[in-house]
């Protein structure tokens, strides 16, 4: 399984899991703004945001991860998650 990292995008990690928008807002990053993922990685917003511990933002996220197995979507520029088979 693919590890969530600080490099990550915001956007990639919401299009693979949903739920991680209640961790992110929990550790202070407002994940979605009108609708939709907030641009850059996670540590980028972590540092705008002020989350003082990015590790326990990332121990959460992955948690979420490995509860929800590797999930089967490609994560295009334009933000649409679809089948690896389409």
């Amino acid at each position: 399984m693919k590890r969530i990292t600080k490099d990550m995008s915001i956007e990639e990690v919401i299009l693979r899991y949903p739920e991680s928008v209640d961790i992110f807002f929990k550790h202070g990053i407002p994940a979605v703004a009108c609708g939709s993922p907030i641009w850059g990685t996670i540590e980028e917003n972590a540092k705008k945001y002020h989350v003082n511990d990015i590790s326990a933002l990332l121990k959460e996220l992955n948690e979420l991860a490995e509860s929800k197995g590797e999930l089967d979507v490609k994560v295009s520029i334009e933000g649409e998650g679809n089948s690896e088979d389409s």
